[in-house]
């Protein structure tokens, strides 16, 4: 028996696949699974036995209508697939799931919850709904494999990533504390002078240290921010995805807006702190097994527009921001004390 599994992004959802594969490859060991997704994300499955990555080339081979019929024989040619199990559900997997359908080959489809995520946005949920990782586990169990998923950590870095870290892990501070400041959509971002004056708070309070992650349009903003902040690193652009995997496995504590750096951190087994906006973990996208306590946002209840959005595009509708203007850095600083305790 042999699996095709396709999810291709973004980067926090394909780490998401973690817990399901290794529940997979655990419960059904003799079932082979062939996942296709980006290159860039091969790091988080390095440890994942009896997972085989397929890398589309989009921009390429693999590119239009035509590459996807080319991408369709060249994973036939790797051997025959019993079954696609397509995570993503998007024009490309839905193309590329139709050729194998059409050759005679079953399928399973993700069902994205939209309508309970809609009623979450207009209030008419006000509790967690199934978790993305829960929705992938169905997607296996419509396709008969009853899965659950594994327990973690579920990203474990290679010792050669792990070797060439320990170096910018030895620096001043007992307390190793991760800080990925910024997200791909404003509505996720905390104010800067927010993130300022909580991390003065706590290197006011622990012998600590920060390192900070964030993306190449992050560098410029995470530069300015470490002048700004005494005993912190700026990693931005300095590090390979399998190094900075390896870094955030020996943090004590992550601080993460609603991103992939928040999913990354999870996944590795630390402790998480994230901070919501516009969006709210109950809609399915928090970090994976984190309490729900480590998840700091105004409730809705004092602030009944919010969450107005599932994935953070957008502006604010009132103008204000206040789901995050009113998320002051004393409710997050009295939030991380107690987990630090």
């Amino acid at each position: 028996m042999r699996l095709l599994v396709i999810r291709t992004s973004a980067m926090g959802d394909v780490a998401l696949t973690l817990p399901v594969l290794e529940g997979m490859r655990k419960e059904y060991p003799e079932v082979e699974i062939l996942l296709l997704t980006r290159k860039a994300f091969a790091p988080f499955f390095k440890s994942a036995e009896g997972v085989d990555l397929f890398f589309p080339d989009f921009k390429g081979r693999h590119g239009g209508f035509s590459g996807l019929f080319k991408l369709f024989l060249d994973i036939r040619k790797l051997g025959h697939i019993n079954y696609v199990i397509d995570l993503h559900d998007v024009l490309r997997s839905k193309v590329l799931r139709t050729f194998f359908f059409l050759s005679g080959v079953k399928v399973s489809v993700i069902d994205k919850g939209r309508g309970d995520k809609s009623a979450v946005i207009t209030g008419k949920i006000r509790t967690s709904i199934k978790h993305s990782v829960q929705r992938y586990c169905d997607v296996f169990s419509n396709a008969g494999f009853d899965v659950q998923p594994s327990s973690g950590p579920w990203i474990i870095p290679d010792e050669n990533s792990l070797k060439s870290t320990e170096e910018l892990l030895k620096v001043q501070g007992r307390l190793k504390i991760g800080v990925a400041p910024y997200a791909r959509h404003l509505l996720k971002t905390w104010p800067e002078e927010y993130m300022k004056s909580l991390l003065s708070m706590i290197s006011g309070n622990y012998d600590v240290s920060f390192l900070f992650f964030g993306g190449k349009e992050d560098i410029q903003n995470l530069e300015a921010l470490q002048s700004a902040v005494s005993g912190s690193q700026n990693l931005a652009g300095k590090l390979t995805l399998d190094e900075e995997l390896a870094i955030m496995s020996r943090l004590d504590l992550m601080i993460a807006m609603d991103s992939s750096n928040m999913h990354m951190a999870a996944l590795t087994g630390i402790k998480v702190i994230s901070i919501w906006g516009a969006t709210d973990p109950i809609t399915g996208f928090g970090a994976w097994m984190q309490p729900l306590f480590h998840s700091v946002r105004i409730p809705a209840e004092e602030l009944e527009c919010r969450p107005c959005t599932v994935y953070g595009k957008g502006g604010c509708r009132r103008g204000d921001f206040a789901c995050m203007n009113r998320l002051t850095p004393e409710m997050v600083f009295s939030r991380i004390k107690k987990l630090l305790r």
